[in-house]
């Protein structure tokens, strides 16, 4: 049993604030880099379908994200504000991604509608438990470089969740049905899912707000102070483009490797060799991610959060241009391998990097318009996550319908190539296309204000405005 001696203990908080987002990641992580291929090659549906779908969706989390952002932030119980929704909402949560990736035997249209109702139930759920979950972070602590510390912990968990789901999800897959089955995908939700649930529950046990924040104005108030709130624009744009950056190479991994990759392609040292799959490719940039959150805490104490965010984009920008002149060979398979490392690395260190600068937002808006939307901010940011993942998902599958790709032929008769056309557009797609983004972040993010030094100066408001 956890009892209070353990919930005061620092590092326990920190591993068991990880816990949370090694679950949310684990999930996120699938639906990101397999959903689609889920829906166009396991599923049946078009590719301008599928597309639609993490689109259109996208609509109701414009209203539900906020929603409940105003929700937990008006919650009161013995156990907090917003600790409360990872007890009751895990099940949930896990029951949501089981649905959403079961195959119903039906026809086109009824398979359609079950596919918007899924997913649409578990982008709810996860608003439902993940918004709270973030806005935690605002209340763990009043320190803003703690804050970068609990938001550290929390990524390096994420990608340690996210390698476990990544790298064990084809051989889950494969053993529990077969890849190109909708059986194996559904057990291997089923397992997944059960992790999650445990990690969340974990998470409730070993965490503990300590702020107590109170939201003395009405909720039209706190919409006003958000839209004036020009940090938080900024960084919402900044976001958009990182999670979509992170959208658009992932997305296309699962179709890169069926279909430029050749099926069989080996990995060779010496005398030894392993196989180069995607969940391969995928799991080593998760390690290389938690590499990049242990660095991010000395880095941007060093250079300053901002600073920080520049120079990764603009490395990331000239990384991802370098991917599309890899060839298809045995060496190019180690480049390609490294390319991926350092680039996840530095997508390790933005990762926490942002969540720290949505507190500091919410920090700004407590000390300027008084008003403790703590949730309502981190509400935000889940939305950017959620519209950067629906636009380069949707995105990348319309850029290949467009170019002629066929999603039958990867599976039902690989012997047949894709056109050039698809090929062109898949190698652009994990190169050109991510390394525009990242130029696009720098720009949104050259304006942003809140820099080292004003920090301190509202931290110090804040113990002043607090007592």
């Amino acid at each position: 049993m956890v009892n209070d001696k353990m919930v005061n203990n620092k590092w326990l908080r920190h591993v068991g604030y990880g816990f949370g987002d090694m679950s949310s990641s684990m999930f996120w992580k699938v639906f990101s880099y397999y959903l689609p291929f889920f829906y166009s090659n396991i599923f049946g549906l078009s590719l301008k379908d599928a597309g639609i779908i993490l689109l259109v969706t996208r609509i109701w989390d414009a209203v539900s994200d906020p929603m409940m952002g105003i929700l937990a932030d008006r919650t009161q119980t013995r156990w907090g504000k917003y600790r409360p929704y990872l007890l009751f909402v895990a099940p949930l949560f896990s029951i949501a991604g089981i649905l959403l990736f079961t195959t119903p035997d039906w026809g086109y249209t009824a398979k359609l509608v079950w596919a918007y109702a899924t997913y649409i139930l578990m982008m709810t759920v996860y608003t439902g438990i993940n918004v709270p979950y973030g806005a935690m972070l605002g209340v763990m602590t009043a320190d803003s470089q703690e804050k970068t510390v609990y938001s550290s912990f929390r990524m390096f968990f994420a990608y340690g969740g996210s390698f476990f789901a990544l790298f064990l999800w084809e051989p889950l897959c494969n053993a529990l049905g077969g890849y190109n089955t909708p059986q194996g995908w559904f057990w291997a939700m089923v397992v997944i899912a059960a992790a999650c649930f445990v990690l969340f529950i974990c998470c409730f046990l070993l965490t503990k707000e300590e702020l107590k924040t109170v939201s003395t104005v009405s909720i039209g108030s706190d919409f006003k102070a958000l839209l004036s709130n020009k940090p938080w624009w900024i960084l919402i744009g900044a976001a958009l483009c990182f999670n979509l950056f992170c959208t658009v190479r992932g997305a296309t991994v699962a179709y890169y490797f069926a279909d430029i990759i050749p099926a069989g392609a080996q990995l060779a040292i010496g005398r030894w060799s392993f196989l180069f799959y995607a969940g391969l490719f995928l799991a080593v940039g998760e390690v290389s991610n938690m590499i990049g959150v242990a660095l991010c805490v000395p880095i941007a104490a060093r250079w300053g959060k901002k600073t920080t965010f520049i120079a990764v984009n603009i490395a990331l920008c000239i990384l991802s241009v370098l991917f599309f002149f890899i060839p298809v060979s045995q060496t190019g398979f180690w480049l390609m391998l490294l390319a991926q490392i350092l680039i996840s690395m530095l997508t390790g260190v933005m990762s926490p990097l942002v969540w720290s600068m949505y507190a500091d937002v919410s920090d700004y808006a407590e000390q300027k318009y008084k008003t403790a939307s703590t949730g309502l901010i981190f509400s935000s940011s889940s939305m950017a996550q959620k519209f950067g993942g629906a636009i380069g998902g949707s995105a990348a599958l319309w850029l290949l319908a467009a170019c002629g790709y066929n999603s039958q032929l990867s599976i039902v008769n690989s012997q047949l190539p894709q056109p050039d056309s698809a090929l062109l557009c898949l190698r652009c797609l994990m190169s050109f296309i991510p390394a525009a983004v990242s130029i696009i972040a720098v720009l949104v993010v050259s304006f942003y204000p809140l820099t080292t030094a004003r920090m301190k100066e509202i931290d110090a408001a804040l113990q002043i405005q607090r007592n």
